[in-house]
């Protein structure tokens, strides 16, 4: 392939690439926002390979390479479940990571292309700059990883003075840059670059360890942006277009998802960087302070009741959360959710931000047990619809409803916007027991007079609530 048709190849998958981002914007154009990404990165790969920069020797070990990390994605395709989505997206950044630091050290030791002055200056820059994302964005991922699996805890490793420490290691960081640049060979260039890895290796870990629990999606959503920035900056290492385009849009729309997921939290992404929300466990009230403490006593209700409940209404909101995802009953809530609206009921769905453990963790649920799209709502869309609902029924999800949020100034997540599904006539909460969610703080809502607690596991309790409302 020439040079020419190569370029126009790069050209036709950044388009691609975008239409993809484009279509992955909304559910419905979603599979076809995925299928423009597959053919792009095909086509790209094709005009790599098949380039002018990769000699025909070289296809053979290319070709074999593409089919054992093809054969890994497809059985990883295969075997992971629903559930454990988020924790394969956070492994699969820390793979970018780790190839942008293999690539930036194969870079300043390839000794086949030579620079001088100002070139050889810009080029070293990118491989430093390069290998720092991808160090961070390598650790950092491995920990999400460890934290999304429930092998590293949810509770955020507050170090004292650990934002002192951050700066020290900034500052060391660039002190070494400029020992890297002024080295006079590879050999004496070799050890700053080392000692700066290891320092982006130990603030990727000490960053995300810091992040609370509640913060995760967030951290999902920002890694993503870090491992498009690693791959723009591989882009410039190997001077190739197409790279740096695709690091750019999966960097640039990394940031702005997770500003937009910062907003859906009230939160500063500075200040969930340096030390997140997710503080473990909730604060004990005072002694003799009653306003502090839960009103009331819970409610149980069986699945018979809840499933009377369900057919007397006419407006029921469902609220999915990461409970749901556990239990994989979303196709039993769909069962239901056809059932209702066979008999007059008007069902819809209600999503906040950062329900689950990754952005849009509960569409994909959803879209997979073929809920219409038309019924499920974001947040700001629904919110006000809660006091005309005569049913909210929360399945799973704890700290999205929590009213803490909003009542009290003094709780973890005070000012975080919730879902209001107090305000309806009727609320049913569905989880397995009084444990609180993953900011590990305690909810006001199960204590509510409107409120109904239905214990169990989600997916044997709403197949008996198909049960009654079939029966």
């Amino acid at each position: 392939m020439s040079q020419s048709l190569a370029t126009v190849a790069y050209l036709g998958a950044a388009i691609l690439f975008i239409l993809s981002l484009g279509g992955l914007s909304n559910p419905e154009t979603s599979r076809r926002g995925n299928l423009f990404g597959m053919i792009g990165m095909a086509l790209a790969v094709l005009a790599t390979v098949f380039g002018p920069r990769v000699s025909p020797s070289g296809i053979a070990w290319i070709v074999i390479a593409l089919v054992i990390g093809g054969g890994i994605g497809l059985y990883a395709a295969k075997i992971v479940k629903m559930t454990q989505m988020p924790e394969l997206v956070a492994l699969m950044h820390s793979l970018v990571g780790l190839a942008a630091c293999l690539v930036g050290f194969a870079s300043y030791v390839d000794t086949s292309v030579q620079f001088s002055g100002a070139e050889k200056a810009i080029h070293e820059v990118e491989i430093y700059i390069g290998i720092l994302i991808g160090a961070v964005t390598f650790s950092g991922s491995l920990i999400a990883f460890g934290k999304l699996a429930g092998r590293i805890g949810g509770k955020p490793l507050l170090l004292p003075g650990r934002h002192w420490l951050n700066l020290a290691a900034l500052l060391v960081v660039i002190w070494f840059g400029k020992q890297f640049l002024n080295a006079h060979d590879v050999q004496a260039g070799m050890t700053p670059l080392v000692v700066m890895t290891v320092i982006a290796l130990l603030f990727g870990v000490h960053m995300v360890m810091a992040i609370g629990g509640a913060d995760m999606p967030v951290v999902v959503s920002m890694l993503n942006s870090y491992s498009g920035w690693a791959a723009a900056a591989t882009g410039f290492m190997l001077n190739n277009d197409l790279l740096i385009v695709t690091g750019a849009l999966v960097g640039s729309s990394g940031a702005i998802l997770s500003y937009i997921m910062c907003q859906a939290m009230n939160r500063n992404f500075i200040s969930v960087i340096a030390g997140g929300f997710g503080s473990g466990a909730p604060k004990k009230a005072a002694t003799g302070d009653k306003a502090a403490e839960p009103q009331g006593e819970v409610v149980p209700v069986s699945a018979a009741e809840t499933a009377e409940m369900l057919r007397e209404a006419k407006s029921v909101i469902i609220v999915p959360g990461y409970g749901m995802a556990v239990a994989q009953a979303q196709h039993t809530v769909y069962e239901i959710t056809k059932t209702l609206r066979e008999k007059g009921v008007e069902v819809r769905f209600a999503i906040h931000p950062v329900a689950g453990r990754m952005p849009g963790h509960m569409n994909v649920l959803l879209a997979e047990a073929k809920v219409p799209y038309d019924i499920v709502m974001e947040m700001d869309e629904i919110n006000q619809d809660f006091p005309d609902a005569d049913v909210a029924m929360v399945i799973g999800a704890n700290d999205i409803v929590n009213p803490s949020a909003m009542e009290d100034p003094d709780s973890p997540i005070a000012g975080m916007p919730v879902l209001e599904v107090w305000k309806a006539r009727h609320s049913i909460v569905m989880k397995r027991s009084m444990a609180s969610g993953y900011a590990g703080v305690d909810n006001p809502l199960f204590y509510k007079d409107n409120n109904r607690m239905l214990f169990g596991d989600a997916k044997k309790m709403l197949d008996e609530v198909l049960g009654g409302l079939k029966g």
